[in-house]
């Protein structure tokens, strides 16, 4: 009866021992899905943030930055696609241009030093542009860079200029581009010339 009773109880402290051990393995593996989980939406939420740094937002949506812009010379004049280098001021440009285009003058346009091979347009100091200027002697028709303080400089021919520049864009170099910067008229009560950048429609 003893031996029974004794039997009895080893059977019931063994299930009891067994049921343990399979909740505790239970709330382990519930834990590390919960974890897994929390991983999963901390690396999406960095993913997220990290998209978010590498290009703008707007209306709600991520978009990559601006590879490129339109250049026209004067209001009515042909677009030329500029594109872009991959440098900071490059971007920060692209980026003031993606808010509102620029229409910006040329205050001088043939009675300053190697005005036969450049046009520089000054930007309005309301806009911060990053400079990472190099020494830079020689350039190639089409070539665009940035001088501070705030001033776009565009080569249409070939030059030979030594300047402090940041080089941020190429157009490609045609006999049309080089026409239009030519022919690009002064605006009539302005006396001056203008040029418009805008982000590739």
């Amino acid at each position: 009866m003893k031996k029974s009773i004794w039997k009895k109880q080893a059977v019931i402290f063994i299930l009891a021992i067994t049921a343990a051990v399979t909740a505790a393995g239970c709330s382990k593996r519930e834990e590390a899905r919960q974890d897994s989980g929390r991983d999963s939406g901390q690396e999406s939420s960095r993913a997220s943030t990290n998209t978010g740094a590498d290009s703008t937002v707007r209306n709600g949506q991520a978009e990559m930055p601006a590879t490129a812009l339109e250049v026209c010379f004067g209001d009515s004049g042909d677009a030329f696609i500029m594109q872009l280098e991959d440098n900071e001021t490059a971007a920060a440009i692209a980026g003031h241009v993606g808010t509102a285009d620029w229409r910006l003058p040329i205050y001088h346009y043939d009675d300053y030093e190697n005005w036969e091979v450049m046009q520089y347009y000054d930007i309005p100091s309301r806009y911060e542009v990053p400079d990472g200027a190099e020494t830079v002697t020689s350039e190639k028709a089409g070539e665009v860079y940035y001088s501070e303080p705030n001033r776009i400089i565009l080569f249409y021919q070939d030059g030979e200029v030594t300047g402090e520049y940041t080089k941020i864009g190429t157009i490609e170099y045609t006999e049309a581009f080089r026409e239009a910067v030519e022919n690009n008229p002064v605006l009539e009560g302005w006396g001056n010339k203008i040029v418009r950048i805008s982000s590739v429609k």
